[in-house]
């Protein structure tokens, strides 16, 4: 047992140290596209993004990219982290840090006025419209002729197509996850309470070497497994109860997310045919994937074949979410809207597929796993059984 996990803990060091070879390349890929707006740079406050564009892990901070420059905003907090950062495998290439004594936007508004541009992006679903406001009217206070611009998806338009770096930190988090689940599985009887479930599952995250938890740990029992976002709560298991089990962790920054319905004993004619149905739909998903066609596709096979058994109400929910830095991301794998833009496949992107159908009353079923878009369709990169168990 330690073996493996030393051997773990060595693939994750191997993989995570090259992460400073990417960032020169989304540098270049945001930029061809701040060419193509006509901007002079970007003013990154979504911190994932920066994280993604800089190596800075914080709760604080901004970035701006410039045609030649990179340039991060650290408070007093984090500035000793983000020079030791730069004198790390991880460092990001031309980045130069300025601190923050007191505002971001102040200091902000500093930088700008230093590092030039006539037109500058902001992150328009990231900015608040009274910071943007008062970066505007203290701009022209100064008499600096910056103008600011909104744009949408600048960054997260990169992050969809992953680079083999970040493949293989996502491998290698999904790979963990087995360990998590047997653990969920063992801990799974009559007469413990979903809480008490959720807590071996965190423990055997943090067992697994995983740095957090991806999300709040679902475990819904009985008639809380219609619940398709149920709080883990005090309700004892029952013989007979459909348990949804939903976690992830956090491994270097990158999130894995996996679903499975196990039955508390013999599970019910009825609870077989529900958790049949969706590994159907989840399987009818699962060969939609491939480069080229919509992720609203992956979605409308899922759909259909829930619709054909019965079950086209008892979906409610998309088919997945992209996977990365953030456990919510693009693509997002539903129903078309009017207010998001399609995406079409590409090689390299992450995302889940996890098909479900809720019963108020009787109970409900989701079967998770996270896919790799290959060139000829996709790779699983969970390997935990999908069929529907049934625990002592």
């Amino acid at each position: 047992m330690n073996t493996n996990r030393e051997a773990r803990t060595e693939k994750r060091e191997r993989v995570a140290l090259p992460l400073s070879v990417d960032l020169p390349n989304r540098h270049r890929h945001v930029r061809h596209r701040l060419t193509e707006l006509g901007l002079d740079g970007l003013i990154v406050t979504n911190p994932t993004n920066v994280r993604y564009l800089s190596n800075h892990v914080g709760t604080a901070g901004t970035l701006v990219l410039t045609r030649s420059g990179v340039h991060l905003l650290v408070d007093f907090r984090y500035q000793e982290s983000a020079r030791a950062t730069q004198a790390s495998p991880g460092a990001c290439p031309d980045l130069r840090i300025w601190p923050v004594p007191a505002s971001y936007d102040e200091a902000l508004v500093h930088v700008l006025a230093e590092v030039g541009g006539s037109t500058m992006g902001i992150e328009a679903a990231h900015l608040t419209v009274a910071r943007m406001e008062w970066l505007e009217r203290t701009l022209a206070s100064r008499g600096l002729a910056v103008a600011l611009r909104s744009t949408e998806r600048v960054v997260e338009q990169v992050r969809l197509v992953k680079s083999s770096t970040e493949i293989e930190m996502l491998r290698e988090a999904c790979g963990r996850l087995g360990d998590v689940a047997g653990a969920a599985f063992a801990a799974v009887r009559v007469g413990i309470t979903e809480r008490e479930v959720a807590g071996v599952i965190e423990e055997a995250i943090r067992r697994a070497g995983y740095d957090r938890l991806a999300f709040d740990t679902i475990v819904a029992s009985g008639p809380n497994s219609a619940l398709p976002h149920h709080r883990s709560g005090s309700r004892k298991l029952s013989a007979g109860d459909l348990v949804v089990l939903d976690f992830g962790g956090v491994l270097d920054g990158y999130c894995c997310d996996l679903t499975r319905t196990v039955s508390v004993g013999a599970p019910a004619p009825d609870a077989r045919r529900l958790h049949a149905a969706v590994r159907e739909a989840q399987q009818a998903a699962s060969e939609a994937v491939k480069p080229g066609v919509q992720a609203t596709t992956i979605d409308a096979a899922a759909r259909r074949l829930l619709e054909s058994r019965g079950l086209g109400d008892a979906f409610g929910h998309g088919t997945g979410h992209g996977l990365g830095l953030d456990v919510h991301e693009e693509p997002r794998v539903g129903p078309p809207r009017g207010d998001s833009p399609g995406v079409q496949l590409e090689p390299g992107m992450v995302f889940t597929i996890e098909p479900g159908a809720y019963l108020p009353g009787m109970g409900g079923v989701r079967v998770e796993d996270d896919v790799l878009v290959t060139d000829t369709g996709c790779e699983v990169l969970t390997s935990v059984p999908r069929e529907l168990l049934a625990l002592p």
